[in-house]
Parts: structure tokens; C-alpha cells; sequence
């Protein structure tokens, strides 16, 4: 489908903080967005974009990121949310300063997109990305694009990743679990796998918000970013999909690491109980592409996006984007 944008506007770029300003982008530099849409067949999926600056003909196209949301949240509260006096906690205002076309879409139930009898599950994710990306392509008139997910957005996008390796360039990894072995936060999820299987939504309220800021280390996230979230994701209701935590509790692994074939950024917080570091080794030693790195943020838990030490998530991922090519050998 064409996916058409239905409103655009500016945004007056907000202070950030020294990452930033070692590139030379001005906080001033104003951030242009605009809303798009996809079909999935009868599903229709939102997306939104931002960039330095609108469209140009003849300009030379950027890199593209696309970014690719969780289990519990929609997109725009996942990466490009405001929580006032506490800083930027926008993704896509970081990377669109850092000179990327940003890109993010609610995925099926979620947010803007349509709501269906669907439980929105791991494949239906990627089956989601495989239709934004004739859009993002005709938009940027990029054949290729950078893929980062968290969490059960990590899962889609390796998926996507292993099933249209030709769309995409350099993969974003985060908080992402291979097999579940040993997930602390696996294991007590398993606990109502009856009602993730017997149910296509589940409950979503303030206090389940909260609650991914407290589960594994609190203290490495501003608990007023929680209530920024949860302000943001509620106008959408207290209900959303079972089908990521049915996939993560009782169907992983799904993607085998030896299908993506991509150069791959594996990353994690030291403190996230989502996945035990060995499980992530494991995932990590089978990448069949040499251009791979781990890391580990120290400090931080499962959401890097939110954690008070981001300026550091933002900066791995940056340099991974942006590492210039091998000379082959």
C-alpha cells in the first residue's frame, strides 16, 4: 500500500545532553515529522517518522533507522516520549540529530494501528515490519535499512532480519532473550501460561508500567519516567496482546541465530533478568557474520531506552551504525 502521510509538522529540537553535542548538531536544529500508513492485508499499521529537517528532492538519502517496539508499549511511548524536567528520553530526536531518517511503527493492536482478534504474536510482529518496509523504502528511497528492537521487538526484528535479510543493513539487539534458559523474568512470566494461551489480550494498567522500572534494579531509571509512560500508553487503554509473552514463555527459541545473517549488536543491561548472560553467549557464538559485537551497560536493567545511563545506549549503538567498512582481508 501507499502509505500516505496525514499530518506533518516541526518540532523544535530539545536540549540534549554531551553525546550530542560531540557531533557537532545543534539542539536548536529543528526535527520534522510525519505520519504514514501501512496495510497488512485488512490491518492497517501506523507509522511515524522524524529527520533534521523535511524532505528535499535531490538530497542524499540518510541512513534509516527503524526502530521496533515491545510487549507492553506502542511505539511513539517507546521512543520518542517526553517527561518533563527530566532530559531527552527521545530516541528519535538522539538519532535524528545524529543524522538519521528515524522510523517506528505500532505494530497490529497497538497504539494507533487496528485492533483485531489477533494476539499479535512474534511472526505477526515481523509479518508487520515485511509491510511498513515498501513504505519506508519509497519515502527515503533507501533499498536498505538499520533494524533496532527491544525486548520482544528484538525478537521481531531478528526475525524480520532472517526473512528479508536483503532489507537490511545493521541490526539493534536489545534486551533480547534466545531460548529463555535461566530468565528470572521468564520463569515467573510461565506462571500464567494458561491465561496467555487461553487469552489474546492481557491487562496493562499503571501499576504493570511501573513495574518494568522496579523488576529487575530499581534505581537505574527515573520512576517519573514511569509515569510519563504509563500517562502516555493509557489514553490507548489497560488492555494489549498476549502473543509476545505466550512466544517468550513457551514457543523460544524463535530465530535461529545461524538465519541472521546481518551484522548484529547484541545488547544488554547488566541487571536485566530477561535473559541470563550464557543464553545471550550462546545466541552470540553462532552469528555467522564476523561483524558482531556484545556489550554490556553497566548500571542499567531491561529498558535502555528509559535508564538514567541512555546517553550510554545511545552511544553504543551510534558507534555501531556508524563503524566504517572492513577492508577485506
Amino acid at each position: 500500500m501507499r502509505g500516505t502521510p496525514s499530518r506533518r509538522r516541526v518540532l523544535a529540537g530539545a536540549a540534549a545532553g554531551g553525546t550530542l553535542a560531540a557531533t557537532g548538531a545543534a539542539a536548536e536544529d529543528p526535527v520534522w515529522s510525519a505520519e504514514y500508513w501501512a496495510e497488512k492485508g485488512p490491518v492497517r499499521l501506523s507509522l511515524y517518522r522524524k529527520r533534521l529537517g523535511a524532505p528535499r528532492a535531490g538530497e542524499t538519502t540518510r541512513p534509516v533507522l527503524f526502530l521496533v517496539h515491545g510487549s507492553s508499549n506502542s511505539a511513539r511511548s517507546s521512543f520518542d516520549l517526553t517527561v518533563p524536567g527530566k532530559g531527552e528520553y527521545s530516541l528519535m530526536n538522539v538519532f535524528a540529530r545524529l543524522g538519521y531518517d528515524v522510523w517506528t511503527m505500532d505494530h497490529e493492536n497497538y497504539g494507533r494501528s487496528s485492533r483485531t482478534g489477533s494476539n499479535s504474536a512474534i511472526a505477526s510482529g515481523a509479518a508487520d515490519l515485511a509491510a511498513a518496509a515498501p513504505v519506508v523504502a519509497r519515502e527515503t528511497g533507501a533499498a536498505r535499512f538499520h533494524f533496532a528492537g527491544e525486548s520482544s521487538g528484538a525478537l521481531r526484528a531478528a526475525v524480520f532480519a532472517a526473512r528479508e535479510p536483503a532489507r537490511v543493513d545493521r541490526l539493534v539487539l536489545s534486551a533480547f532473550t534466545y531460548t529463555g534458559k535461566d530468565s528470572p523474568t521468564l520463569a515467573e512470566r510461565a506462571k500464567r501460561l494458561p491465561e496467555w494461551r487461553a487469552q489474546a489480550t492481557r491487562l496493562r494498567d499503571r501499576a504493570m508500567i511501573r513495574s518494568i522500572f522496579t523488576r529487575d534494579a530499581p534505581g537505574t531509571s527515573d520512576m517519573a519516567v514511569a509515569e510519563a509512560l504509563a500517562d502516555a500508553e493509557l489514553v490507548f487503554g489497560d488492555r494489549i496482546p498476549t502473543g509476545t509473552y505466550l512466544d517468550m514463555t513457551a514457543n523460544l527459541p524463535v530465530v535461529r541465530p545461524e538465519d541472521v545473517t546481518s551484522p548484529v549488536l547484541l545488547i544488554r543491561g547488566e541487571h536485566d533478568g530477561i535473559a541470563s548472560l550464557a543464553d545471550l553467549q550462546d545466541f552470540f557464538g553462532r552469528l555467522p557474520n564476523g561483524d558482531r559485537q556484545f556489550v554490556t551497560l553497566s548500571h542499567a536493567a531491561h529498558a535502555l531506552q528509559y535508564g538514567m545511563n541512555r546517553h550510554q545506549y545511545w552511544h553504543a549503538v551510534h558507534a555501531f551504525l556508524s563503524l566504517p567498512p572492513a577492508v577485506a582481508a
